[in-house]
């Protein structure tokens, strides 16, 4: 009987230290994806502030060429305004969809009136003349190359944790411990490819208005 009470507690105390293994491991194994989620979501928000830094520099290089649309350069600054008010860390990734789904929008509504300004700027060669201009013209593009990079690493990094606090054991004590789904970037057309920044110098300047 006592042998077999001792098994009992034996087999008992066994299952325990599986449980407690597993359950930390899983827990270590979320702590690392969610770390991955919030150090990609610090490259994302890198390259998006490289882009508002150059933004000045552009707009002053652009609108020393005569003519230029006023209200194409007012749009740019007016939507990188709009960008500096939504606030959301630098370094940890939000979990609240509805915050993330304005920041994309108003990073969307810039990258729209950033390559409107391009595309009006393809009407003045001068501008070729500007080796600030062509300077930018390079960072630009690579900027944006980056912005669609990091993006699709966050969502891969978002998704991965995502699926690891809907798996068994996680699912049981996930929420519990603080682990809570983060949203990721939504596709929206073409945004498979990053904004073309291409500029046509042998176009002529648009007219000067009376």
């Amino acid at each position: 009987m006592l042998k077999v009470i001792l098994a009992l507690f034996g087999a008992i105390v066994l299952f325990a230290v599986i449980v407690v293994v597993a359950a930390v491991s899983t827990y270590n194994g979320l702590v690392n994806r969610s770390q991955a989620v919030d150090a990609q979501w610090a490259q994302v928000q890198n390259v998006y502030q490289r882009r508002a830094d150059l933004i000045p520099n552009l707009v002053q290089t652009v609108s020393g060429a005569a003519n230029f649309e006023k209200s194409t350069l007012e749009a740019v600054t007016e939507a990188r305004a709009s960008v500096g008010k939504v606030q959301l860390s630098a370094t940890t990734a939000p979990t609240d969809a509805a915050q993330l789904a304005q920041f994309q929008q108003a990073q969307g509504q810039l990258s729209t009136a950033l390559s409107r300004l391009l595309v009006v700027s393809e009407r003045y060669p001068d501008l070729k003349a500007t080796q600030n201009f062509q300077m930018l013209q390079a960072q630009l593009e690579g900027t944006e190359n980056r912005i669609a990079v990091e993006r699709g690493r966050f969502n891969d990094a978002a998704q991965d944790y995502d699926a690891a606090i809907k798996r068994i054991p996680a699912v049981f004590f996930a929420a519990a411990l603080g682990f809570k789904e983060k949203p990721y970037f939504q596709a929206t057309a073409g945004a498979e490819k990053p904004p073309a920044v291409k500029f046509d110098f042998n176009a002529q300047p648009a007219p000067a208005h009376p």
